[in-house]
């Protein structure tokens, strides 16, 4: 096995007697975690047929999120993720929401069906009710919809829309 090293020298006149390095990169950052606190989030145990799609979900995620960046979290799922602080957490492989009925109101955002719950006064729960699983975004009560509209394109491509169950 033959392995040829080489060393790229620059700069006009320097002959390599200079400080400058070898190669000089620059532009943006890559987008990284959050420097927050792990996040505890409690999911319910994954049925094995969510497995696939939650998997195929978690892999196409952005690190960042309607401004919040990907912060770590403490779950025993491997199927949470959330984004900066106030978090936004989702939760992929959740039972069917209680209250989804056939009268239930619905939201589309971006090609996707959501039932919204506003019953604890400080958290919005928004979970995607037309997908072989059902996909939970929690936010702060304040917080308004771009997280679930930010998501929409990403589940649509991930997840394949399917009639939505309201017999349980």
């Amino acid at each position: 096995m033959l392995v040829v090293l080489s060393r790229v020298l620059g700069g006009e006149g320097d002959a390599g007697q200079g400080e400058s390095p070898v190669a000089d990169v620059e532009g943006t950052p890559a987008p990284g975690r959050a420097d927050l606190p792990p996040l505890p989030v409690e999911a319910p145990p994954v049925p094995p047929e969510a497995e696939a799609p939650c998997e195929s979900l978690m892999g196409q995620l952005p690190l960042e999120l309607a401004g919040g960046q990907s912060r770590r979290v403490d779950s025993d799922s491997p199927y949470v993720y959330a984004w900066g602080e106030p978090p936004v957490v989702l939760v992929c492989g959740v039972e069917r929401p209680a209250a989804l009925e056939p009268t239930s109101p619905l939201i589309q955002i971006n090609g996707v069906n959501w039932l919204v719950d506003t019953s604890d006064p400080d958290t919005v729960v928004w979970t995607a009710v037309d997908r072989p699983v059902y996909v939970q975004v929690t936010v702060s009560a304040d917080t308004d919809s771009a997280p679930v509209t930010a998501l929409g394109p990403v589940i649509n491509e991930t997840l394949p829309r399917q009639p939505i169950q309201v017999d349980g």
